[in-house]
């Protein structure tokens, strides 16, 4: 296979380490200081947040032909680092270690998802005895499609926009925008049913009906087949986008939590997404397996 996914737990510390070389510090503190900054606004989620929201009501983003703000394009998000980690993480010095992240959830104010005890308990289990879904090349579930590894090209039409990711196998999204209903409840997807509406300059992505069994990140976090998902996609500047995602999940949450990042465009020349075999040229899960990782089915309710 001519391009690996960077972002299995154990076996790619040489890929990460290269991914994340800008940010070879010891302390999440000191990692914050080395953020760069995107469409004049510091790159941490906290900041971020108000500073590219007040940026974007100034902004009068470019339009497709029927009039709404046209987000096509090929857009990398390099400061979700992949979705290794959404809370706030030290690093790991140790081979196979990510470095250290800095939280992209900017409600509640600690930057930690808030689960229910016994929640928090098995994300601690899930890194420690369960394989990433995403390492085996399963679909990465929403919103993490939106901040892995590599780019996602966004089309347009008048009723349907597609998202479409390089990484991980070609995951792919279509987003409805025809004002159709949800899929009943019984039907779970691993991308989920994905509905959309314009408010104002904004894009509104409602998904449900996910199957529960990704992860957020590399690091175990988790949600149900409960989960809801809405999404707010708003221009900052020609090449920067607001993303905004909040996760509603009764099951799991004690209250809805978001999170915040930015999505940059892609602008060298003559780039263009390329197919990436990754479940045909996968070596990691047998490796996992070999070191006594469990497959990942999805959360393990405690008993009532």
């Amino acid at each position: 296979m001519r391009r690996r996914h960077l972002e299995s737990i154990l076996a790619v510390a040489a890929a990460t380490a290269a991914a994340l070389a800008w940010w070879a510090v010891p302390a999440v503190g000191q990692a914050s200081k080395n953020r760069p900054v995107v469409a004049g606004c510091s790159s941490i989620s906290a900041k971020f947040h108000p500073c590219a929201l007040e940026k974007a009501r100034a902004f009068t983003p470019p339009k497709t032909p029927d009039g709404t703000p046209d987000l096509q394009g090929i857009w990398s998000a390099p400061l979700a680092q992949g979705f290794q980690n959404v809370e706030d993480y030290p690093g790991n010095p140790k081979p196979g270690g990510f470095g250290p992240a800095v939280t992209m959830v900017v409600d509640p104010a600690d930057g930690r998802i808030p689960y229910q005890s016994w929640a928090r308990a098995q994300r601690d289990e899930n890194v420690t005895g369960y394989i990433d879904p995403y390492a085996q090349c399963l679909p990465t579930g929403v919103p993490r499609q939106m901040g892995n590894f590599r780019t996602r090209q966004i089309t347009q039409s008048r009723d349907v926009i597609t998202i479409v990711n390089e990484a991980g196998g070609d995951v792919f999204r279509i987003v409805h925008m025809d004002g159709r209903p949800h899929l009943g409840s019984t039907l779970k997807l691993w991308m989920g049913d994905s509905l959309g509406r314009w408010d104002g300059n904004t894009l509104v992505i409602e998904t449900t009906n996910m199957n529960g069994r990704w992860w957020y990140d590399s690091m175990g976090h988790f949600a149900s087949d409960a989960l809801r998902v809405v999404e707010r996609l708003t221009m900052v500047d020609p090449d920067t986008i607001h993303y905004q995602a909040t996760m509603e999940d009764p099951k799991v949450y004690t209250r809805p939590w978001t999170i915040v990042f930015p999505l940059e465009r892609e602008k060298e020349p003559g780039y263009e997404q390329l197919e990436e075999a990754c479940h045909e040229g996968d070596r990691d899960a047998a490796n996992f397996i070999l070191s006594g990782f469990k497959f990942y089915q999805g959360p393990r309710f405690p008993p009532k």
